[in-house]
């Protein structure tokens, strides 16, 4: 911080292209591939990595208008409190955001502990699903332990995480690249492109495991107030970041899928792993399985980090239960924050990588992509007083696409994520209820 008690604007371009790339490409896409291939059942399935790069896109120009307004720290809870603010809704949606949140951010978090196991179980191949249970266990604890202290290095993992990522991936596309079979790339089942009703549901199905490996093109709008020049390097750096990771991963899933028959692919759990085994052995396999390892590690260790603050700030600011705002006494950490979010991580990592990726996006759609649509709406519309010094091109059509792909996502997820992100909803809104006459009390009948 400067002297004046105010952030440092220190990221450029640059570091805000690689903060965004850094946390989109963590362990997501070397444990995804076999269900993005199952959702469509072929190679196919490329459709959901082209249509998921349109919505990201769409949504990011959301991202970028909203965060050039309002260049500060928390991203979606910061525009729906501003935005809102001195309406009915400017005590619910912030509070409706943190809400999910908690919910939503250990389940991604989970996903990483359950991309360590299946990894992990290269060298141990009779894990089963007590063994696979018992790794989610020792890496969640461990994790908690690390960080219920003093932190001082997450920068410094920060770039060892991109390091290793990259150095995997490039030698994933290249070794894919030289062994490049066309017929077994384009390998497509009968029916492949005929559209129906499971078609369409598949396709939904696949878009969501697409948009699950693209989360984190939004990242550099959290920390708008460190950002130089936001509106114009939030809105590129974003835009880079979605053209670049989608490059990456379709020439990592054509890669793979010219190498492996995609029929033997849906059913690993380790595709990398063995993929480079094909092509260069048992010890090169071996390696590659070691650098995903960390990647994943890494990449939660950063995501408890970073996600373990957010409620904390919430409770800070008065717009969510106190309890979160406790300090532990000598680290000062929000260790009230990093146990609960860890401990509902831990419990999470018992479902199946699809069942929690399902959920984690079902539970975040409609309060915060959907919510951060209607805010920008709202903003346009009635706060002429907010400058937006970044106006997204072609308005609103970006914003219709995005609206409407979120709601394509959602209604095809299956009844039950649907319903677990409707029941979210309803549950939250009943919390914020009891919480706000709560809060009332305390304040001797303010309104809160």
């Amino acid at each position: 911080m400067t002297s004046g008690g105010k952030l440092v604007r220190g990221f450029g371009l640059l570091q805000a292209t690689a903060l965004n790339m850094s946390n989109m490409v963590g362990v997501g896409p070397f444990i995804t591939i076999p269900l993005i291939i199952a959702a469509m059942g072929g190679p196919q399935c490329m459709l959901g990595w082209l249509l998921g790069a349109v919505l990201a896109l769409c949504d990011g120009l959301v991202w970028s208008e909203l965060a050039a307004a309002m260049p500060g720290t928390g991203g979606t809870y910061l525009y729906l409190r501003t935005i809102f603010r001195g309406t009915r809704w400017g005590g619910i949606l912030p509070f409706l955001f943190i809400w999910q949140f908690i919910l939503s951010g250990p389940l991604e978090i989970a996903s990483g502990y359950i991309g360590f196991a299946q990894y992990l179980s290269y060298f141990w191949r009779s894990m089963g699903w007590l063994g696979t249970r018992m790794v989610c266990i020792v890496v969640g604890v461990s994790l908690v332990a690390l960080l219920y202290r003093r932190v001082t290095a997450v920068g410094r993992l920060t770039v060892v995480l991109w390091v290793g990522m990259l150095a995997t991936v490039l030698w994933i596309i290249a070794s894919g690249i030289a062994s490049f079979h066309l017929a077994m790339a384009f390998d497509f089942p009968a029916g492949a492109f005929t559209f129906s009703r499971g078609f369409a549901a598949g396709l939904g199905s696949a878009m969501l495991i697409a948009m699950y490996d693209f989360m984190g093109y939004y990242d550099i709008c959290y920390v708008g107030e460190e950002v130089r020049d936001a509106p114009r390097t939030i809105p590129k750096s974003i835009l880079y970041s979605v053209v670049a990771v989608a490059a990456i991963y379709a020439l990592m899933n054509l890669s793979i899928i010219a190498v492996l028959p995609w029929r033997e692919v849906v059913q690993s759990k380790f595709v990398a792993a063995q993929f480079i085994e094909r092509l260069y052995g048992p010890h090169a396999a071996g390696a590659v399985t070691v650098l995903v390892l960390w990647t994943a590690f890494a990449s939660v260790f950063a995501l408890l980090f970073g996600y373990s603050r957010i409620p904390y700030a919430a409770a800070v600011d008065g717009h969510f239960f106190r309890a979160f705002a406790h300090l532990h006494p000598s680290g000062r950490f929000p260790d009230v924050s990093l146990l609960l979010l860890g401990g509902l991580a831990i419990g999470a990592s018992f479902f199946d990588l699809d069942t929690v990726i399902s959920a984690l996006l079902t539970s975040r759609i409609l309060i915060q992509f959907i919510g951060q649509i209607a805010a920008l709406h709202y903003l346009r519309k009635h706060r002429g007083d907010v400058a937006r010094p970044f106006r997204m091109w072609l308005y609103p059509v970006p914003v219709a696409i995005a609206f409407a792909g979120w709601i394509y996502i959602f209604a095809t997820s299956g009844w039950k994520y649907a319903a677990f992100g409707l029941v979210t909803l309803v549950v939250g809104t009943a919390v914020y209820g009891i919480w706000a006459r709560g809060r009332e009390s305390d304040t001797g009948g303010a309104r809160v």
